[in-house]
């Protein structure tokens, strides 16, 4: 018996390598894509926003929003319909739910938020210094691993609810 539970680990061990082995090999926009798809198991927002289709907006990245209109576009989950919009500029932003800044987008970042205002809005930023000022999430690389900064007071701004799941994989600020 304990033989068949030593070899059940290391097979274990071995799937989770390899997992994360492939998905370290997945292209950056991928792993975003993944990433913003997920945290949505992790977050509650308020009552009037939980109910119709869920809108995620993409700013200035065309790989990210390609790769999330590929997989998520239009597929339900949980009673909820996925709508990805793209944007060009931080003026266009509206009616989102989740909202992507992509890179070159960073320096609108400032324009996000003042568009945004106190909209129960969970921003995704991917710039050094972004998740400081103000996006609840900003992604990071740390030792070759893409990590995320969790900024608990623009998410209390939002007046979104992170679970303590999320909270504990996080890098807060």
């Amino acid at each position: 018996m304990k033989s068949i539970r030593i070899v059940l680990l290391v097979f274990a061990a071995s799937m989770l390598f390899q997992a994360q082995t492939q998905a370290q090999n997945r292209p950056e926009h991928e792993l975003h894509s993944m990433m913003i798809y997920n945290f949505l198991k992790y977050i509650q927002w308020p009552g009037d926003k939980n109910t119709g289709d869920f809108v995620i907006g993409v700013l200035k990245d065309d790989d990210v929003y390609n790769t999330l209109n590929t997989w998520y576009g239009n597929k339900e989950r949980g009673g909820k319909k996925f709508i990805i919009k793209k944007f060009n500029s931080a003026a266009e932003v509206s009616g989102v739910q989740l909202l992507y800044v992509g890179t070159s987008a960073s320096s609108q970042f400032e324009d996000v938020l003042g568009t945004l205002g106190s909209s129960a809005t969970l921003t995704v930023s991917n710039k050094r210094g972004l998740g400081a000022k103000g996006s609840c999430i900003n992604f990071k690389v740390l030792d070759g691993r893409l990590k995320f900064e969790l900024n608990q007071a623009a998410m209390s701004n939002a007046s979104l609810r992170t679970s303590s799941q999320l909270t504990a994989m996080a890098i807060l600020i």
